[in-house]
């Protein structure tokens, strides 16, 4: 049989996009009639979103009814439910109203979750809570996605062009395809603990190299940055050696029975009563020996503090120079008695000898 593959097709021409979106109107439902069955979702909301979804569901009726989209607020059962009309042409528009009402039971506010009903937007509601058991460690690196002030998250939302909201156990995008794509990769490793910032850089180098059309058919991995997993060197954990017991060949001594013990200490052979009188006096010893220590704990906030001593140090400076003075003029006083002293032992060595000389 000849190909038939290869035939003229006069109707595409270059200048068509054939990945335009084109908008579903009620003249491209050939037959006119109504789908065969009733299409139907329903979705749970939390508690702490039923005021807010009250407020607001009146705003959410008026944009599915230019869609011919039927939709229910259920509080006592806490679900949302949208169906399909007689009146219904889209095919598509319910599973774009189900991705509505998951949007908004996940806090993500009315305006920005009805942009969903656009054909070039669609929507990602990543689950991030069975990735890490512990859960300190779960609300760290959740933190790290939204990083300081949001940072990261603004970074990540201009490069994907999608808008992020990190909600719970759970993160949702809303945006193009190839943007939630990005998101998803970035989402999942940032819970692996892989830093949002590798690809943030490399979204960034993306982005400039998408700008030069020389660059388009050539292999980009040769600009990416590649980062090597380290292992950093952590402290380990100070583990104390357990020591080895003796063997012996004998088993243990067996441990004494209740009854036992009651014969040592003499309370077995106490009445009912004095039995009684005993645990209580006990008690009550052990309930005194716990409002004693209490009571000296709240005694302890009323402890005055030990006040530093204050120095003036302008009167001890005073104090050093009397001081000094003092000394100088003493050792002045020592030095003049013996020079006196000495003067003194001269005059009489002279006396004798003018006596002499007469």
């Amino acid at each position: 049989m000849v190909s038939t593959h290869n035939r003229d097709k006069p109707w595409d021409t270059p200048d068509i996009d054939k990945w335009a979106l084109e908008e579903f109107k009620p003249e491209h439902n050939a037959s006119g009639q109504h789908f065969a069955e009733e299409s139907t979702f329903m979705t749970l909301f939390p508690k702490y979103r039923e005021q807010y979804l009250r407020s607001i569901w009146s705003d959410v009726t008026k944009a599915l009814d230019k869609h011919f989209i039927k939709c229910e607020l259920d509080l006592v059962e806490g679900a949302m439910t949208v169906k399909t009309t007689t009146k219904t042409f889209d095919p598509a528009i319910i599973l774009k109203a189900r991705d509505l009402i998951k949007l908004l039971a996940r806090s993500v506010p009315f305006p920005q979750a009805v942009k969903i009903l656009q054909d070039d937007i669609a929507c990602d509601v990543i689950k991030i809570g069975n990735f890490v058991t512990n859960k300190d460690r779960f609300i760290k690196r959740r933190q790290r996605l939204v990083g300081p002030n949001g940072n990261t998250l603004k970074a990540l939302e201009l490069l994907t062009k999608c808008y992020i909201l990190v909600q719970g156990n759970t993160v949702s995008a809303m945006g193009p395809f190839k943007g939630l794509k990005e998101v998803r990769r970035v989402v999942e490793d940032c819970m692996r603990n892989v830093h949002p910032i590798y690809y943030i850089k490399e979204l960034m180098i993306k982005q400039e190299l998408a700008k030069k059309p020389e660059l388009a058919e050539e292999d980009w991995s040769r600009f990416l940055p590649s980062f090597k997993k380290r292992n950093v060197a952590r402290k380990k954990a100070k583990t104390s050696k357990k020591e080895k017991k003796v063997y012996t060949p004998f088993p243990p001594a067996q441990t004494p029975r209740k009854v036992d013990l009651q014969v040592e200490s003499g309370e077995y052979f106490l009445g009912k009563k004095q039995r009684e009188m005993k645990k209580l006096q006990e008690k009550r010893e052990k309930q005194e020996e716990v409002s004693e220590a209490r009571k000296q704990e709240r005694e302890k906030d009323f402890e005055a503090p030990e006040e530093e001593t204050y120095e003036n140090k302008l009167a001890k400076k005073e104090k050093k120079e009397k001081k000094e003075k003092k000394e100088k003029k003493e050792k002045k006083e020592k030095k003049e008695k013996k020079r006196r002293s000495s003067e003194d032992g001269e005059e009489d060595s002279d006396k004798p000898s003018k006596k002499s000389k007469h």
